[in-house]
C-alpha cells in the first residue's frame, strides 16, 4: 500500500476535521475541539490563510495529516510548528506516518527554519517512541497556559 501524499485544499477540510475530532477523542479531549468548519476552512484557505498542511490518502480516502505554521520565538526565530499529526488508527504501522512526518522536517529545512516544534502528551508512549526514533528532544518543565474565548471577552 503506497498512500498519495500531497498538499491539503479546502475541499480536505471536513475530512481534515474529522481526524482532528478523532485525535481529541484520542487525546481524552474530544469537547476541546469547538473549531467550526467555516473558521478552519477560512484559517487555511481564505485571504490570509495562517496553516499548511500534508494529507495521505489512500484510495481516495484521507487517512492521515500534519498540519503546520511558522510560529516566531524571541530566543529563536522563526519555527515550524506542527499543530496536529496524525494517522487514522487502522493505518497506523504501515509508514504514513513517518511519511508526513519527514515532509514536514523537508519543510522546515526548505523553509530555513530555526528549528521545528510540536507537543506531545507524556502519557502518549507510541508517539514519544515515534518521536524518540528521530532523536527529537522532548522537553520537560513548561507548562501551557491558555485563555478561553469568554475570558477574552471577559477581560
Amino acid at each position: 500500500m503506497t498512500p498519495d501524499i500531497r498538499m491539503a485544499v479546502v475541499e480536505d477540510c471536513p475530512r481534515i476535521l474529522e481526524l482532528i475530532n478523532e485525535l481529541a477523542v484520542y487525546e481524552k479531549a474530544p469537547e476541546e475541539v469547538t473549531v467550526t468548519l467555516a473558521h478552519f476552512a477560512d484559517a487555511g484557505f481564505g485571504p490570509n490563510p495562517v496553516w499548511k498542511a500534508f494529507v495521505a490518502e489512500v484510495d481516495g480516502k484521507i487517512v492521515g495529516f500534519a498540519l503546520y505554521y511558522t510560529r516566531y520565538s524571541t530566543w529563536k526565530g522563526c519555527r515550524l510548528y506542527l499543530e496536529d499529526f496524525i494517522v487514522t488508527e487502522e493505518y497506523r504501522g504501515k509508514g504514513i506516518g513517518k511519511v508526513l512526518f519527514e515532509l514536514v522536517i523537508e519543510e522546515a529545512k526548505k523553509g530555513n527554519y530555526n528549528g521545528m516544534v510540536w507537543q506531545v502528551l507524556d502519557w502518549n508512549e507510541p508517539a514519544i517512541n515515534f518521536y524518540n526514533k528521530y532523536q527529537a528532544q522532548l522537553e520537560e518543565g513548561w507548562l501551557n497556559a491558555s485563555f478561553s474565548p469568554e475570558q477574552i471577552k471577559a477581560f
